[in-house]
């Protein structure tokens, strides 16, 4: 593999901040997240440069860039501490999963007020079969002893023994 000049190593760097800067700023691209990934297609650097290698002898060595990755992973951590999102897609997972919990809410009051509902509707009819029963068995009761009488139906609106005014 080929070795890098510094001049290269250096024009990669100030595009890579360009870049950087642009991405923590919430230019986002369409399609895109604000991640190394990202970082590195729009700098046109391999993504292999952010991170550390591995020497012939198996001793751990940075990447070209590697400052620059934690350098961003360290700024992007600290404006989500501060709660500014810059990824719009990000910002829109947070909106979607608030949404959902408040829609969760209301659908649990929702269950709750209908489980009311219910519970009141079975005693109101319950209550009502039993009056309905209980008319029926006076009804009975008094067809069955015939003494009652029927009061003369009232004609043209007027009581029928006078006014109680």
């Amino acid at each position: 593999m080929a070795r890098i000049t510094d001049q290269a190593r250096q024009s990669n760097e100030a595009a890579i901040r360009v870049v950087m800067e642009r991405l923590l700023a919430g230019d986002v691209p369409e399609g895109r997240k604000c991640d190394i990934k990202t970082l590195a297609i729009l700098s046109g650097v391999a993504r292999t440069g952010f991170y550390s290698k591995r020497s012939r002898d198996d001793s751990p060595r940075p990447g070209p860039y590697q400052h620059l990755a934690e350098e961003f992973e360290r700024r992007l951590t600290s404006l989500r501490e501060v709660g500014e999102i810059v990824d719009p897609r990000a910002a829109q997972i947070e909106r979607l999963k608030a949404q959902v919990s408040e829609l969760k809410d209301r659908v649990t009051k929702r269950d709750d007020a209908l489980a009311e509902l219910n519970a009141f509707k079975t005693v109101a009819l319950s209550r009502l079969a039993a009056q309905h029963a209980e008319i029926t068995r006076l009804r009975e009761q008094a067809a069955a002893l015939g003494n009652v009488r029927r009061l003369p139906v009232a004609r043209g609106g007027t009581a029928p023994y006078g006014s109680c005014s």
